[in-house]
């Protein structure tokens, strides 16, 4: 299978990531699935007072059926053949996964959206396999990350994008330098450019050749302007 862009140091395949995750090798794997919500478009109230709005979606929908039917089995196979998985999977859908080896989150006191009991300020992270520091004996870190990091997501075309330095802080997190990082769900390729930012080598899969076509972009743009993305 040809990828649909690489660059030495970072491959994006455009397909079903359950056809393509049999013929490729990674060690750890770090992604942000869709949380089974019906999202089609978000609002985001920028500095400044702008508010952008995001447009999109899925050609899939994006219901608890798809994240059980779907991303759930994609993730048991990655559990199966990564030595970490760290996922994002929304506070609605988190309970749909197997149980993970610990739990951490984004915290933010601001809020992240609105859910059901008021403002969200945590987005949970689910960790399986086994921690890189403490398997190498190199210390314990923390499981957990506080929001001290603007949000530059709005920018890239996709209605559910992470700011980059969160997603950078996860990579940096869950992987040691010099291993393959895998993104399974890609949207926009954050994690690929976290991934190269670190200096790590990245695998991306993505269904909606638009998002490709993103993310292929941004990482053709280059060491530096990764850099200026990193500090939006």
């Amino acid at each position: 299978m040809r990828p649909y862009y690489e660059d030495g140091t970072v491959q994006i395949y455009h397909g079903d990531c359950r056809e393509v995750l049999p013929v490729i090798t990674f060690d750890v794997v770090v992604t942000d699935p869709p949380y089974g919500v019906g999202l089609e478009a978000k609002r985001a109230k920028q500095r400044g007072g702008s508010v952008s709005v995001r447009v999109g979606g899925y050609s899939f929908d994006d219901n608890s059926e798809y994240v059980l039917s779907v991303v759930v089995p994609v993730i048991k196979l990655c559990v199966d053949k990564a030595k970490a998985v760290a996922l994002t999977p929304g506070t609605r859908s988190m309970w749909l996964y197997p149980p993970s080896e610990d739990v951490g989150c984004f915290f933010s006191a601001a809020g992240t959206g609105m859910g059901r009991w008021g403002f969200t300020c945590m987005q949970p992270i689910l960790y399986y396999g086994s921690d890189p520091f403490l398997r190498t004996s190199q210390g314990a870190r923390a499981n957990s990350c506080g929001q001290t990091y603007p949000n530059d997501a709005n920018h890239h075309g996709h209605p559910c994008a992470k700011p980059i330095r969160m997603i950078e802080w996860l990579v940096s997190r869950a992987s040691l330098p010099g291993e393959v990082v895998l993104d399974p769900f890609m949207g926009s390729g954050t994690t690929l450019v976290a991934a190269k930012r670190l200096g790590n080598r990245a695998i991306g899969i993505e269904l909606e050749e638009r998002y490709c076509e993103i993310a292929a972009k941004r990482l053709a743009q280059g060491a530096l302007d990764l850099f200026s993305e990193q500090r939006a």
